[in-house]
């Protein structure tokens, strides 16, 4: 019983230690202090750049959340208006608008009266006395119109009132530099410039487009806008035509003070194909090579046409004498730009007079490069078989092909086209006339391939064939 006794008190102070209190560790306040400072810190920082780093990222990710602005610009296509010249149509009388203009006895003018009701008779809208119909309807009173000797008074306010609509559309005309350096006989560096207008025709949130002759800028080094107030901008070739001549620059907004862009406008392109002759016009730009000129004439010829590659335009000869070095637009009355001067395609009868390019049918060349498209080429010119020159020469109806274009390698000449096939179809598609032709090939991307029906004469008839060509572009 002891030696249990004793074994229980030996275990009882081997295990001691675990029935001993233990005491807790004083807290360091010093310490304690450091880390919640140390934490808030870090906390602090945390927050700081995340602020940062949200701040700088906020637009990138807007940016990338957000639609990209489309910066495309276009140029709706023009309808033919019918003409009348001023005649009622299906009686070949003078309307009844145009009529009240007219007076006996040499340059008068008319003033319209509204008539008292005592003093005419109601009409009916036919020009007669009306019968009234019974049922009540008042009838306005039939206008008096009484003479009016014009004064020179009037035609120098007349000239005025046209020369305001030059002084607004000048308001869309720059002076296009191209600046090149060259060396003289003695080795020395100098620089030439070539100038001409230009028409800003857009503005597409980022840069401004300005419509000019490509041979402006040819070889040029830099170039350079000059605005209505005289500041200069840097332009860059946004791209050109090598068909027609005519080029689109860029000037970017950034590069333009907000003072210059409250006195410049964007030219708006009209309707030219309502042009006739004998349609009064304004020439703006440098028709006579002076910057901001302004002249006011009418067409003379609208029938006219000329032939480029895979195209031909109308061309608007006027009476406005000019310089054949003028460049610039014709505008209408309503200040609509419905011509581009290009002495280039002046006949050597009218190098005196200013000739223009209707703009209605360069609207899509426009808006293609505008948008920095290239226009397709196949090297042919053409003309539409008509209804009577099918009938007289035993053509088939199509487009005639007048010449092959073969003096540089083009898609027609590689193809083996030749001059008086008749081109009938053009994908499988039916092509009667010269603008469906245009309008076909105008859709087409360079290097696209392009199957072409042709009729071909062999002895006294006409066999079918079909050519594969390489749309390319002309430089």
């Amino acid at each position: 019983m002891e030696e249990r006794n004793q074994k229980n008190e030996e275990q009882n102070q081997e295990f001691s230690f675990i029935n001993e209190k233990i005491k807790e560790k004083p807290v360091n306040k010093r310490k304690l202090a450091h880390k919640i400072a140390w934490v808030a810190f870090c906390g602090i920082l945390f927050g700081l750049v995340s602020c940062i780093t949200f701040v700088a990222a906020k637009p990138k990710l807007e940016k990338l959340m957000e639609p990209e602005p489309d910066h495309t610009v276009t140029f709706p296509p023009d309808q033919r208006e019918e003409e009348n010249n001023g005649l009622a149509e299906g009686d070949g009388n003078v309307s009844s608008s145009t009529a009240a203009n007219f007076v006996a006895g040499g340059l008068q003018g008319t003033e319209g009266i509204t008539g008292e009701p005592g003093n005419s008779n109601p009409s009916d809208g036919s020009g007669q006395p009306g019968t009234g119909d019974g049922q009540g309807t008042a009838e306005e009173p039939e206008p008096v119109y009484i003479e009016k000797e014009l004064e020179i008074e009037d035609y120098q306010i007349l000239q005025n009132k046209l020369y305001a609509i030059g002084k607004k559309g000048n308001r869309s005309v720059v002076t296009v530099t191209g600046v090149t350096s060259n060396m003289d006989w003695f080795d020395s560096a100098y620089e030439s410039e070539n100038q001409a207008s230009g028409l800003i025709i857009a503005n597409n949130g980022q840069e401004l487009l300005i419509l000019t002759e490509k041979k402006v800028i040819t070889n040029a080094e830099a170039i350079e806008i000059t605005f209505i107030n005289d500041e200069i901008a840097p332009g860059v070739l946004k791209k050109y035509d090598g068909n027609t001549g005519i080029a689109i620059i860029s000037v970017a907004l950034a590069d333009i003070s907000e003072e210059t862009l409250g006195k410049i406008d964007v030219a708006v392109l009209g309707n030219s194909l309502a042009i006739t002759q004998g349609t009064v016009v304004i020439a703006i730009g440098s028709p006579l090579g002076v910057t901001y000129s302004i002249l006011c004439g009418t067409i003379t010829s609208s029938s006219n046409t000329v032939s480029v590659w895979d195209s031909s335009y109308t061309i608007f000869t006027t009476d406005i004498m000019g310089s054949t070095k003028g460049s610039g637009v014709l505008v209408n009355l309503n200040g609509e730009v419905v011509g581009l001067v290009m002495q280039g395609y002046s006949s050597e009868g009218d190098q005196n007079t200013l000739t223009a390019l209707s703009i209605s049918q360069l609207k899509g060349i426009i808006g293609d490069l505008s948008n920095g498209r290239a226009i397709p080429y196949l090297g042919v010119k053409v003309s539409t078989v008509t209804d009577e020159i099918a009938r007289d020469f035993g053509l088939p109806k199509g487009v005639y092909i007048k010449s092959v274009e073969t003096d540089i390698p083009s898609p027609a000449m590689d193809v083996g086209l030749q001059e008086a096939d008749v081109i009938i179809a053009m994908d499988g598609e039916e092509v009667l006339t010269v603008e469906e032709y245009t309008k076909r090939l105008q859709a087409l991307e360079p290097e696209q391939q392009l199957k072409l029906t042709v009729m071909r004469q062999n002895g006294n008839e006409y066999i079918e064939l079909e050519f594969n060509a390489t749309v390319g572009v002309l430089q």
